[in-house]
């Protein structure tokens, strides 16, 4: 293995318990309204303040990592990460647990933001496509050992048993990161500081706001299925296997989007099929028998996973270099702000109808809002080469 695909080993997993830690509350949400004696929308508001601190760090995250050290930088997210899992295993209260969660999402954003960089400054101009999908993919793979493996600890050895194994999955990443990750020798950034460039503001946040909703859309499936099926009769282990094969069929899918995109040059159409799919055949998932229930979650993984990588590639197509850093700020600022609110917004309509469906009919319609982004952002975009390129 050349150094490269190794070191993007090592920070796929570092990513990867970030996604873990982040699926850890709604893996287990049923076992938490009750111990905690809180209410669905209270776990949506826990799902989104993971993502909150994204509101302040993800503009000056890449100035930060600059002046300091982009290794320490991601370390230190790392250890906020470890240290506010440790403080919800330790103190098993309400507020212990915003609190913790609140600190792991700030190393968690840290994290995210300037992994992402790190990615690029290995891979640029070496297949750099295919090191994104599966950087990406550490999200998804995450979130499905959370629903895999979680629910069954929480049911065996109480919510104790799942906090501990959160941070244990954290402490691995940190070692295997803090021993085997090093910068190239060459970086892919000459400067020490963010240059501005001209920013397309329009097509930048349209670009954004696909990705959030996007996301919103997916948050929906691995944050209220577990719960929606436990509500239509499904264990809660049985709930969290089959979101779980949504996941893991989501991610094994997400590297083909990208490669359908780069071969044949339809960007849109493909973000399209997997949008749509979601908008039609997710809302009748509380409708449907077992059997429909593990077709829609196959089907619907495999053809919205799809999107996921010609998505990403939406900002370089209006994005100069100079104007890349700061840019991909911005982009990462508006997912982290509908991801904040959303989860919350989704969790009070469920508390409001009694429905735990509703979350997934408002995961469609945010599939929806994608669309028509996307339909703005297709009109909106330079026709010839990146805005403000020569």
């Amino acid at each position: 293995m050349s150094h490269r695909w190794l070191i993007l080993a090592v920070l796929f997993l570092a990513r990867m318990t970030m996604a873990f830690q982040f699926q850890s509350i709604a893996s287990i949400s049923p076992l938490i309204v009750s111990g905690y004696d809180v209410s669905f929308g209270d776990i949506g508001f826990l799902i989104g303040l993971y993502l909150a601190p994204g509101v302040l760090v993800a503009i000056p995250g890449g100035a930060i990592a600059l002046r300091f050290g982009e290794k320490r930088i991601v370390a230190l997210g790392i250890v906020l990460m470890l240290t506010g899992g440790v403080l919800t295993a330790l103190v098993p209260n309400w507020e212990a647990m915003v609190a913790g969660r609140l600190l792991a999402g700030v190393g968690g954003v840290i994290l995210n933001v300037v992994m992402t960089k790190m990615v690029v400054d290995w891979f640029a101009g070496r297949e750099i496509a295919t090191a994104m999908a599966i950087f990406i993919n550490s999200w998804p793979v995450g979130i499905a050992l959370a629903l895999l493996l979680l629910p069954a600890l929480a049911v065996s050895g109480g919510l104790p048993a799942a906090w501990w194994a959160v941070n244990l999955i954290i402490v691995i990443g940190l070692l295997a990161f803090v021993f085997l990750y090093r910068a190239p020798s060459v970086q892919a950034t000459a400067s020490g500081r963010i240059q501005f460039g001209k920013l397309p503001v329009y097509p930048l946040v349209l670009a954004g706001l696909i990705w959030a909703f996007y996301n919103t859309a997916l948050a929906m499936v691995f944050s209220f299925s577990p719960a929606l099926l436990n509500e239509m009769g499904w264990t809660l282990e049985g709930a969290g296997s089959i979101t779980s094969t949504f996941m893991i069929v989501f991610s094994i899918a997400v590297p083909f989007g990208g490669m359908l995109a780069d071969r044949t040059g339809r960007t849109g159409a493909i973000i399209l099929i997997g949008l749509i799919s979601f908008a039609v055949l997710m809302p009748v998932l509380s409708q449907v028998s077992a059997v429909g229930v593990t077709v829609i979650f196959i089907l619907v993984g495999a053809l919205f996973a799809l999107a996921a990588g010609p998505i990403m590639s939406l900002p370089s197509e209006v994005l100069t270099p100079e104007a890349r850093t700061f840019g991909m700020g911005v982009f990462f600022t508006i997912y982290y702000v509908v991801m904040m609110v959303a989860p919350r917004i989704a969790g009070s309509l469920v508390d409001w109808t009694g429905q735990t469906g509703w979350a997934i009919i408002f995961g469609a319609m945010m599939s929806v809002a994608s669309i028509i982004c996307l339909v703005l952002f297709n009109a909106a975009r330079p026709k010839h080469g990146v805005v403000g390129a020569d």
